[in-house]
Order: C-alpha cells, then structure tokens, then sequence
C-alpha cells in the first residue's frame, strides 16, 4: 500500500498533476546574488513563479528583487520587517504562496548553493511523491568547497536527527525541497517553532510522522562565493537542543502508548529524477 494514500497529499494513491510552482528565496543581505539566482531559476522552470522574502535587509535586496519584479512578472517580492530567522521567512513564503493558489512551493537559498538547474529533476520526482529533498548524503549527491569540518558537522547533524527521530532520511537537514501545497497544508505549520537550520529538520519528520511519500534525489551542493555564510553558534545550538527535545518526547510517548509509530513511505530517485 501507498503509504500516501487516503492522506490530504493524495487522492486514492494517484496524486494531481503538479500545477503551478512558486520558488520561495529568503534573503538577508543577498545583493551580490540575488539577481543571478533570480535570473537561473527562471531560466532553469521559466514557468515557475518567484517569491523572494527579504527581511529588511541593509545592504538594499529588497529594492534590488523589487527592480526583478518590474522587470518581470513571474518574480514577486515579501517584504518583511527585519530578520526572524529562515523558518519565519519560509512560514510567511508558504502562506503567501497557499493564499495565491501555487500548487508546488518550493524551498531554496539565494546564495547559489543550491543549483536551480536541479530543479527539474525535483519536479519531476514531486510528480509521484508528496515532498522531495535534495539530498546531499545519497548516492549521487556531493558538496563542493566545503571544508571537512563543515561537511563532519553536517553529516553529522542529519545522522543525529535521523537515529533520535527515526526519520529513515539520509539528509534531513537540507533546505532544497519541493512541497505539494496539499502536504504543507497537511504539516501543521501553525504550531511550528523552529526558526534556523532545524526548521528543515522540524519539517521533515512531520512529513514522516503524517505518512507523506518522501523522496530524496542527489543533487551537488555548492558553498557560497559572493557574500557571508548565515550560519551560527547559536542557529546550531537551537538545532541540537530542539531535536534532542522532539526525540526524547516522541519516545516516552510511544512507550505511554500515545501514539502510534508512522510508517511512511520515504525513497530515493535516481539521479535522474524519474
């Protein structure tokens, strides 16, 4: 049996052509990128949607995405009161997206980590599955300019959440994802929390938890060249004591029986996507 099935992200096991995407890219002083990650994705799914989320930043993003959405009607532009952390930008994206009728939301970062050319092979799994992840940590995947250290701390982070949630994903960190709007709508989101780096992980193992179809497929991580890395101390810190907390609550709850284990369906593409 699908493990989709009779869920809000299928119907009968047969999910709905993907309609239309929005690309959601938080931004806080991303000037030196913002225009070429635009600019790729666009021309990588010109018919998806843009919707940069800028939190005020100080170096002008916002005036910059606000010339992109002049220039073009496809891009379009959130513009916030200061920096709240990614999961806030995601969570206001996501709304703005759902309230606007997009049909696939998609996460990625405006520093051009994330290859917007991958971005079909996402949406070609998405085709047969309620949210993919571009995986890192999958036969296929790799990171580029990274040292060991951050690469350790990664791997290890996804490693961690993995054996204390039992989410059955090899990188459960990772912000390059594409959601049907039926499995955001599905997640819960107003009772999410998180606002850095284990936003992703909060949201991967809700997926799980409800039974959504994940898939992962590779894709080739690339450090930033322009700009500075939002990485922290304390975004770490807020990952590490979050996680440890959602793993201690879901086992003593299982062993007071009040809930029951999920048993989703997660999987890996091919490289190809299909």
């Amino acid at each position: 049996m699908n493990a989709g099935e009779g869920l809000p992200g299928s119907r009968n096991g047969q999910r709905p052509p993907l309609g239309e995407a929005l690309v959601i890219i938080p931004t806080y002083n991303e000037a030196e990128n913002v225009r070429a990650i635009v600019g790729r994705v666009r021309e990588a799914v010109p018919a998806a949607h843009v919707l940069v989320a800028d939190d005020n930043s100080p170096d002008g993003t916002g005036a910059l995405a606000d010339g992109l959405a002049a220039e073009d009607d496809h891009v379009q532009v959130l513009h916030r009161k200061g920096k709240e952390g990614l999961g806030a930008a995601y969570l206001a994206g996501f709304a703005w997206g759902l309230d606007h009728g997009f049909d696939v939301l998609v996460e990625m970062d405006a520093d051009g980590s994330h290859q917007p050319e991958e971005l079909p092979r996402l949406l070609t799994a998405l085709r047969d599955a309620d949210l993919v992840l571009g995986s890192r940590w999958i036969a296929g995947g790799r990171v580029v300019n990274w040292p060991k250290s951050r690469e350790l701390l990664s791997r290890g982070g996804s490693t961690y959440s993995r054996l204390l949630l039992d989410v059955p994903l090899r990188d459960v960190t990772g912000g390059f994802r594409a959601f049907r709007a039926a499995t955001l709508r599905g997640l819960g989101l107003a009772h999410v929390e998180s606002q850095g780096y284990c936003f992703q992980v909060d949201l991967a193992r809700r997926a799980v938890r409800s039974g959504y179809r994940v898939v992962e497929v590779p894709i080739t991580f690339v450090e930033r060249e322009l700009g500075s890395s939002k990485m922290s101390r304390n975004i770490v810190a807020e990952a590490l004591w979050r996680v440890t907390a959602w793993g201690v609550t879901s086992r003593v709850d299982k062993a007071l029986g009040r809930v029951k284990p999920s048993a989703p369906e997660t999987g890996r593409s091919s490289p190809s996507g299909v």
